[in-house]
């Protein structure tokens, strides 16, 4: 029987021009408790990933053979690097695929989305900045922006804080102008040192390190606070008792709450054989919906909880969009249903 959505593991890939910080922040997140990550890089002998973390960290680190990723014919190494990282036994919570800087972010997210590996879904795609250096390396801002910022779900601006003081306004604003030109919804985060908040990119199974991780994590961590903190970001939580109208939760997922980059949780629907649970992951504009397997009579009533996670939300307002999306509803829409069941069958 194929995995539910519970089971999948989300692909995120990092992407970004040489020198933009791509591994900064990789390692960044990597010292971060809790969570069992998963790595894919080009090569570990060229890129500089702290190797106390790859070791504490990262289960079986997965190099891709034949050179740089964008190099690759076929999803065949790729393909090969996440049906080893995503095997049930691993229990991670995120695989991340830190791309080449010559990558083609477009063609990397559909390799990822269009994966033989069923255990697989997208996890979104972060394009990692430089604004110190990206008007005089990347775009002279005198034709069109570049078109790699298209496939984005997610733009961090790095290294805002070597942009001298006086010009980072107009710097910052100028930079997130063209960012939009190829995608004007796209959530940006701005960070020093590649710092964000790890709630963006995935879900820790724990709140603290996993028992058998190396102490170097801790102790880089510490490390790294002095160096500043980064954006926290907010997560607005609704729980509604019974089940819902699919058609109110497929238009959230289509319109999302302003500021909100992921939307996560489980969702119970009436049917004509009794409830059924979905789960269910925005991340950016990019929603996964999957059916949970069906359980018999006698099982705990059913519920449903939606969580909306992003750098500036407005609580009252997101929370009044989750609370109108869990409306409850004994009998579900006819278009609803629709709707609902031809999501599913896209996210497989």
């Amino acid at each position: 029987m194929p995995p539910t959505s519970a089971t999948r593991v989300p692909v995120v890939i990092l992407t970004g021009h040489l020198g933009s910080g791509k591994t900064t922040l990789l390692n960044h997140l990597l010292r971060q408790p809790g969570a069992r990550v998963g790595v894919v890089v080009n090569d570990f002998g060229d890129i500089n990933v702290d190797a106390g973390l790859v070791t504490g960290q990262v289960d079986e680190p997965a190099s891709i053979a034949g050179g740089c990723l964008c190099c690759l014919p076929d999803a065949g190494g790729l393909d090969d690097a996440l049906e080893k990282l995503t095997h049930p036994r691993l229990a991670l919570d995120v695989v991340i695929v830190e791309a080449s800087g010559l990558a083609e972010p477009g063609t990397l997210a559909r390799l990822v989305r269009f994966s033989g590996v069923e255990r697989v879904r997208s996890g979104g795609l972060i394009e990692v900045v430089d604004a110190s250096a990206y008007f005089d390396t990347l775009d002279d801002g005198r034709g069109p922006a570049p078109v790699r910022f298209a496939a984005a779900s997610l733009v961090v601006i790095n290294k805002t804080d070597l942009v001298p003081a006086a010009d980072r306004p107009g710097v910052l604003a100028r930079l997130e102008e063209r960012v939009r030109e190829h995608n004007p919804e796209v959530q940006i985060a701005y960070a020093v040192g590649g710092r964000i908040d790890p709630q963006l990119v995935y879900d820790a199974a724990v709140p603290e390190d996993p028992p058998d991780e190396l102490p170097i994590a801790a102790l880089l961590r510490e490390a790294a606070a002095s160096h500043g903190a980064h954006q926290h970001a907010r997560a607005v939580t609704v729980t509604t008792p019974g089940t819902i109208e699919p058609a109110r939760l497929l238009d959230l997922l289509e319109d999302p709450p302003e500021a909100a980059y992921r939307v996560k949780g489980t969702v119970a629907v009436a049917t004509g054989q009794g409830p059924r649970s979905y789960q269910v992951n925005l991340v950016g504009r990019s929603a996964h919906v999957a059916a949970e397997r069906r359980t018999g009579p006698g099982t705990a009533v059913p519920r449903s909880e939606l969580v909306a996670i992003g750098l500036e939300l407005d609580p009252d307002a997101v929370r009044q969009r989750l609370t109108d999306a869990l409306a409850p509803a004994e009998r579900p829409s006819t278009d609803g249903l629709r709707r609902l069941r031809q999501l599913v069958r896209v996210s497989l």
